[in-house]
């Protein structure tokens, strides 16, 4: 059903401009009169506001804004309808002469009417925490980098070549800690080293969390379809669910490509017609993670390894490894759409991925299962390698726990099969 015609019977059509501190609301009938006049509403008073002035015939909209999602859940269940709005696509409001918060609100209203509303999905509980989280870590990645790059830059006053390596582990660690420097220089490089261990910590502790949460009920099912991709780990593996959510919001790979910028862009104007770059208009951490598996899948995998070498031949390195990684989206796409075994990899391919897995969980993760045990629990979930129980990789024999292991452990899974 059309937009417009959920709307036609919307006895309002409410906007609502949210702020730190005051949410300004109001709401117009279809004539666009005002029929709920535009109030300040302190964020501490709005849940009460909403629940004494809305009613189940109206239509919302608000904007994407960091506090967007406690408002959205406070009026999503008291409303018909809940549009958000991409900001940065609500051109009316962004360029509008005359801004202040009642016009921005009467605009919004108009656009609700009219119903071309620029609308970006409401994510779930769940999805929301993960997105948060996988920021979070992004950030702290960010934060060491910056740390690291502090310390170098120090050596580089004093032309001191910095050893090889990470700064805060093995003979590094004695190297870093007994350099000669100024009483000043050696007060800073102290805390910049302390600080790095502790950014450090948190990190480990945040990838242990994203382990868990890889293999819970939430995100386990999904998530073992895109561990199979060669070049995908635990922090890409999540990184992309977060990002897309629900697989079922995209009708084809295209529209998935598209979402996160991996598409290429086009100039076509009257006889001119030159393929730019790809758009990067989407969402970027997704973009980031699929470049990150690719240059991993070319490095691991022969057949990307080869797919990339062909490409190199006519684009650059850099333009090659995004080919790949919108290569990959695709995959992604077919895999969590269609729920199969990636067949470019074989069961002991698939063992082998499996373990990997496992061996970067803690236990809690593992809940309860061995290494062997939940490479087997994952191909069972795949529907493969019912009878493998034995691998060889990197010249050693490695062993995988049997069908009957894992189906003690896990007899949930007797229901799938």
């Amino acid at each position: 059903m059309k937009g417009s015609e959920k709307s036609r019977g919307q006895e309002r059509y409410v906007a609502l401009d949210i702020h730190k501190e005051y949410v300004l609301a109001g709401g117009m009938n279809v004539e666009q009169e005002w029929v709920l006049p535009a109030r300040r509403i302190e964020m501490g008073k709005f849940r009460e506001w909403a629940e004494k002035n809305l009613c189940e015939r109206d239509a919302l909209v608000l904007e994407t804004t960091t506090n967007v999602w406690d408002i959205y859940d406070i009026v999503a269940p008291v409303v018909s309808r809940t549009v958000v709005a991409h900001a940065g696509a609500v051109r009316q409001i962004a360029e509008a002469r005359v801004k202040t918060d009642k016009e921005d609100v009467k605009r919004l209203i108009r656009l609700l009417i009219a119903d071309i509303v620029p609308e970006v999905w409401a994510p779930p509980v769940a999805v929301r925490q993960l997105r948060a989280l996988i920021s979070y870590r992004w950030r702290l990645v960010k934060m060491s980098t910056a740390i690291q790059n502090r310390m170098h830059s120090l050596l580089h006053w004093h032309n001191i070549p910095a050893p090889q390596g990470k700064v805060d582990t093995g003979e590094n660690r004695a190297w870093w800690e007994q350099l000669e420097l100024s009483a000043l220089e050696n007060l800073r490089m102290k805390q910049e080293i302390k600080t790095l261990r502790l950014v450090r910590e948190h990190i480990v502790e945040v990838e242990k969390e994203l382990g868990r949460l890889s293999n819970s009920e939430q995100w386990g099912d999904q998530a073992v379809y895109l561990m199979q991709i060669p070049g995908v780990g635990i922090i890409v593996t999540m990184t992309i669910l977060s990002a897309i959510g629900d697989i079922r919001r995209f009708e084809s790979p295209k529209k998935l490509v598209g979402y996160a910028g991996l598409g290429a862009g086009v100039h076509d104007s009257g006889q001119k017609h030159r393929d730019k770059g790809i758009t990067k208009f989407g969402r970027k951490e997704l973009r980031w993670a699929l470049v990150e598996a690719s240059w991993q899948a070319i490095r691991s995998n022969p057949r990307w390894k080869a797919a990339y070498e062909e490409l190199c031949k006519r684009k650059h390195p850099n333009q090659a490894t995004v080919a790949i990684a919108h290569k990959l989206l695709v995959t992604v796409w077919y895999l969590l759409t269609r729920q199969e075994v990636y067949q470019q990899s074989s069961a002991e391919d698939l063992a082998y991925k499996m373990l990997t897995w496992a061996w970067h969980m803690d236990k809690n993760a593992l809940q309860g299962m061995t290494n062997q045990q939940f490479a087997k629990y994952g191909l069972l979930r795949l529907g493969t390698g019912e009878d493998l129980t034995r691998i060889v990789r990197g010249g050693l024999p490695r062993r995988i726990a049997s069908k009957e292991e894992a189906l003690a452990l896990k007899p949930d899974l007797l229901l799938r099969q």
